[in-house]
């Protein structure tokens, strides 16, 4: 059994995530400090995600081909430095939204293939997956809420400097990431892939991740323009982003555990659940920073639970020889097509129904991924599915 390079893969989750925790409480805020309303703020933030609806195919297929998985996650590192320097002569919707394309169309192209690469280290050890991961929401929680002290102090104008310096620590790590001693060959895999995929229940899973991260769509977008707007200092802000990402940490800590007691099914369920319920009381009570504090706890479910799960469907559903386009589809119909339909829909509705509405939306969504879950996904029957 080889030695998993445990150090060097937590370090890129650590800062991969790190600059997640710097753009997704705060680039609203810096985008609404550029003088920019919330439909504008709502489509320059579906940028973000709209990039991941093609971008990870294209990779995962390109890495699949060519077998130069490494290599293309220091090109995506290096490469996303490279066109987010362009954000300094930015002060336009337009200029802001093409270098928020460029770059996120190559930062885009890193996370499916190094959890590929992840994977291929751990080999049999693939239950300590999540205790790598785990570093990548200590991260996370790390940035948000350095910078959520740190604009109470500075304006948010600097966020684009900081991220740039993250960014280029996402690339050093990549440099010291080696090939694992097998990835699998993927050359032959294209018609297995499509025929795994047309199986109904794992097109109606990808359907289910679609849903749960549009319901994240006016989280990610609006939820710290709420917070201030109600008189959260961004300090107050980063704490309770911090929440629910503490949170995330726990659950990613006891996922192996929680994997041995409940089925797939069952978790999915209870986490599709209690994200209806934590969109529902940010829809109702977001004045009061008792309940704000609980359902930032419920991120464990909506993001942790359901990320856990998903990566383990996924490799439930797909052969070894179709993870890499598995994975970038999973990437794809969530945190792509999900995230950019829910920010885009969250800005439209922001201004003229509101958060109460919006985030009953988003709740909504969450009720009928569960429905589809009760119905559809069977995950020991998916051969006959």
């Amino acid at each position: 059994m080889h030695s998993v390079p445990y150090y060097r893969l937590s370090g890129f989750y650590f800062f991969y995530f790190a600059l997640l925790g710097a753009l997704v409480p705060y680039w609203s805020l810096f985008l609404k400090d550029k003088g920019f309303g919330p439909e504008q703020i709502g489509m320059l933030m579906a940028i973000l995600h709209a990039s991941r609806i093609i971008a990870p195919n294209i990779w995962g297929w390109l890495a699949d081909r060519s077998g130069q998985r490494v290599r293309i996650v220091r090109y995506g590192a290096g490469l996303t430095c490279l066109f987010f320097s362009g954000m300094f002569w930015q002060d336009s919707a337009l200029g802001i939204g093409l270098v928020m394309a460029s770059f996120s169309f190559f930062w885009n192209a890193v996370l499916p293939q190094f959890e590929v690469l992840t994977l291929a280290h751990l080999g049999e050890q693939r239950a300590r997956y999540s205790q790598i991961r785990l570093w990548g929401s200590i991260g996370f929680i790390v940035t948000v809420v350095g910078l959520g002290w740190l604009f109470d102090l500075i304006p948010v104008s600097w966020l684009p400097h900081l991220s740039l310096c993250l960014m280029l620590l996402i690339w050093f790590n990549t440099l010291l990431i080696q090939p694992p001693p097998t990835i699998p060959d993927a050359k032959q895999q294209d018609q297995g892939f499509l025929q795994q995929l047309k199986r109904h229940q794992v097109l109606v899973f990808f359907g289910v991740m679609f849903l749960v991260q549009l319901g994240h769509g006016p989280y990610y977008t609006f939820y710290s323009v709420l917070m201030e707007d109600l008189g959260y200092s961004r300090s107050e802000i980063g704490v309770l982003w911090a929440i629910g990402v503490i949170a995330e940490v726990v659950v990613f800590i006891y996922m192996p555990q929680l994997f041995e007691r409940y089925s797939y099914r069952l978790l999915m369920i209870s986490a599709l659940f209690l994200t209806a319920l934590r969109w529902a009381l940010i829809a109702f009570f977001p004045d009061l920073a008792p309940v704000m504090l609980f359902a930032q706890t419920l991120h464990a479910a909506s993001f942790a639970v359901m990320h856990a799960v998903g990566i383990a469907l996924v490799h439930h559903y797909f052969t070894e020889r179709s993870y890499g386009q598995a994975q970038a589809l999973f990437s794809s119909a969530g945190f792509g097509a999900g995230g950019a339909v829910g920010a885009l829909l969250s800005g439209l509705l922001w201004q003229d129904a509101g958060s109460l509405a919006t985030f009953m939306i988003a709740s909504a969504t969450a009720v009928l991924a569960l429905l589809l879950t009760v119905i559809w996904i069977y995950p020991e029957k998916a051969q006959q599915n």
